[in-house]
């Protein structure tokens, strides 16, 4: 688990230092060539750098052991800067939107089309980094970085946007001279969703909410794989970070020894944590099977 948490760190460092170069490029060239679509693309670019320092600190902190006062581990916090990056999209979302409104109508000369160039390069970057954060936070379950990689699609999808922009206005200088604005609103509302979109995700996980239906069948499986486990009763499982923290009440002869009965629970315990690498605890609650 702590070679997961490494390579996260440096997938985020690695996002932190493309988005920046990314970043100044979009805002020097959009402002050089006067597209507000541009510009408005590369102070996204500049809250990725800010996600993914946030990613990058939550994984660090989160890939700490416990302790006494954390018994569960830090893994939450690893959750909790998703939950913050959520909010720092929403907000500069909602400030793009502003900026590039409160620009239309004020612009005479229309935008250089050098400045698309900038747009296809961030696009290109941003699909492998996207891919790779989206690949690898599925593999690992890390909620940070599965919405780091959602954040580099949006950018993916923003560049589209600016792109289209860009150039309907410079096909039609006259007819389409407020694309590269609205294309600049289009951005932050994209960006704005997201974040709204991530805050919900990272919310019910703060929440508690139970993963799905597949992985509660996975640990009942392999609670039921360990001879002497006749049933399990109840199943909850809480994600801490990159793995789950798991209860289960697990029924067994009521005829066996208290000895007999924590040996079971053990091996229980030991099947799961072994067949799925995913869950990190396991906390079982024995009790006699009703019946033959």
């Amino acid at each position: 688990m702590q070679r997961s948490y490494q390579f996260a760190r440096r997938l985020a460092l690695t996002g932190m230092a493309v988005s920046g170069l990314l970043a100044v490029l979009k805002i020097i060239v959009g402002t050089k060539a006067q597209s507000t679509s541009v510009v408005a693309d590369g102070f996204e670019s500049a809250a990725d750098v800010v996600s993914s320092g946030l990613v990058w600190l939550g994984l660090t902190i989160a890939s700490r052991p416990a302790d006494d006062n954390h018994p569960y581990g830090h893994g939450r916090f690893e959750i909790l800067t998703g939950l913050l990056m959520g909010m720092i999209l929403t907000i500069t979302g909602a400030a793009i939107c502003w900026s590039s409104w409160a620009r239309i109508g004020t612009d005479k000369e229309p935008p250089q089309a050098w400045a698309l160039w900038a747009l296809v390069l961030s696009i290109v970057v941003k699909a492998g980094l996207s891919w790779a954060k989206l690949h690898y936070g599925r593999r690992v379950s890390s909620a940070a970085l599965l919405a780091d990689g959602q954040n580099d699609f949006v950018d993916i999808l923003s560049g589209f946007v600016a792109l289209a922009a860009v150039g309907l206005t410079l096909s039609d200088p006259i007819r389409f001279a407020e694309a590269d604005h609205l294309g600049g609103v289009a951005v932050g509302l994209i960006v704005a969703f997201l974040g709204v979109r991530v805050i919900r995700e990272t919310g019910m996980q703060l929440m508690d909410t139970m993963p799905e239906d597949a992985k509660l069948q996975a640990i009942r499986a392999a609670a039921l794989s360990v001879p002497g486990a006749l049933d399990v009763e109840k199943c909850f499982a809480r994600k801490t970070g990159l793995q789950y923290h798991v209860d289960l009440h697990l029924h067994v002869d009521p005829n066996l020894t208290v000895r007999d009965s924590h040996v079971i629970a053990g091996s229980v315990k030991t099947a799961i944590k072994t067949q799925l690498p995913w869950v990190q605890n396991v906390l079982v609650h024995v009790e006699p099977a009703d019946g033959p």
